[in-house]
């Protein structure tokens, strides 16, 4: 390959760098992102022509080559981070990088660690740890009570996938609302008009008596969906809980990080890979920063009618960092989340950070936006997202989900 670049003429002759980066495509592939031959081939022209004069340029030089979707950005910097750490190919390749701190001890893997570290570990390796745990899980818990009560944020690539699995197979709520519209029913109310048009039927000799009663429904589901970074993780799967929720009723579905986006129709499409890509097309801030309280407000002013009628259930899914932090962002928050809650017959905020135990309600966006929910509950793990269906179906909610209780402990 020609090489006019003095930089990476070096770095071809030195550092090995194009098989480094063959295996490092390798690696994301095996991650789930599509990388293909011709992404690798762009790859490794681009560090050539761009050369290997800082740590920075030549993470984005590969970024740019290899990341196509938001949702990518997460997988490559973990494999990035790890990869390259791991062989110590970058103290080799790169002279001028300032060298490392040694890793803090953090309490939770990062979005897409565990999928990265487990896409660089060996087939053979995987299939050895596959056995040992299979042997020691006969004296202890299931697979399916570990993967029950997971964090989404720990899952590997497989658990990701059985759990949307299991998210598509989950017993959808069954909640219904009488409506004040009377139908045709064996036994009920009597209906004289409808006795009549039978009657006339068969000449007026025989006159058996109709009835009717109040219709039952379900009433519509609306979402609305925090996707911000420290969101990523559970939103995506809670976005495949939301599409298969939406094959069987009537569900509104938004998206929000610093602006308010309508993702309902992409939710529509019967794959749900293909909704979850509709979904990235259509949003543009992606694992960005939040704002609570003008995307409520951008609701209450243009959705809140249209969406909101015949009993709806609203599901609020954040973890209450609001980026505003000023004394007027406070007070909007509160006068849109009184309003929201007066709008709905019913407001369940989906909180992941509840997954903590000694989680308390601390922080300002979430002492504001208590007061104006009725259940408070975790969104972390396939258990919590069971919990919420029975709690739908039942139409009640425990001590636990009450929202006085936190704030009393705050």
């Amino acid at each position: 390959m020609e090489n006019d670049s003095p930089n990476g003429a070096a770095a071809s002759k030195g550092g090995r760098v194009a098989d480094n980066i063959v295996y490092f495509a390798r690696t994301l592939r095996r991650a789930g992102l599509p990388v293909g031959p011709a992404a690798v081939i762009d790859a490794i022209r681009a560090v050539e022509a761009v050369g290997l004069a800082s740590r920075q340029d030549f993470y984005w030089t590969l970024h740019s080559t290899f990341v196509k979707k938001r949702e990518h950005r997460a997988i490559f910097h973990e494999a990035f981070e790890l990869f390259w750490q791991q062989r110590g190919l970058l103290d080799k390749m790169i002279s001028m990088m300032s060298p490392q701190a040694a890793p803090k001890e953090r309490e939770k893997p990062r979005a897409a660690e565990a999928r990265v570290r487990q896409a660089m570990s060996p087939e053979s390796d995987r299939e050895e740890d596959q056995r040992e745990v299979e042997f020691d899980m006969r004296l202890s818990v299931s697979a399916r009570e570990v993967l029950q009560r997971k964090d989404f944020a720990q899952m590997s690539i497989e658990e990701i996938a059985e759990a949307k699995r299991a998210l598509a197979a989950l017993f959808l709520p069954d909640d219904k609302l009488r409506t004040r519209r009377l139908q045709r029913a064996p036994h009920g109310r009597f209906d004289p008009r409808r006795t009549m048009r039978v009657s006339l039927r068969v000449g007026g000799d025989i006159i058996m008596p109709a009835f009717r009663a109040r219709a039952e429904r379900r009433p519509p589901i609306v979402a609305i969906c925090d996707i911000s970074g420290s969101m990523t993780q559970y939103s995506r799967l809670m976005l495949h809980f939301l599409h298969a929720l939406s094959e069987r009723r009537k569900v509104h579905t938004f998206v929000f990080g610093t602006r308010l986006t309508n993702v309902t129709r992409q939710l529509q499409r019967k794959d749900p890979d293909e909704a979850l890509a509709g979904c990235s097309d259509a949003v543009e801030d992606w694992s960005g920063g939040t704002r609570i309280a003008s995307t409520l407000r951008a609701f209450n002013r243009d959705w809140s009618r249209r969406v909101l009628g015949q009993g709806a259930t609203v599901l609020l899914i954040t973890d209450g960092l609001e980026r505003e932090e000023q004394e007027d962002a406070g007070n909007d928050l509160a006068a849109e989340m009184d309003r929201l809650h007066r709008s709905c017959r019913r407001l369940i905020w989906l909180n992941p950070l509840l997954r903590f135990e000694g989680f308390a309600a601390k922080a300002r966006g979430v002492r504001i936006m208590l007061p104006h929910v009725d259940e408070f509950r975790a969104v972390h793990s396939l258990e919590a997202i069971g919990d919420l269906v029975a709690a739908l179906s039942e139409g009640v909610s425990g001590r636990d989900t009450d929202p006085r209780r936190w704030l009393d402990a705050a």
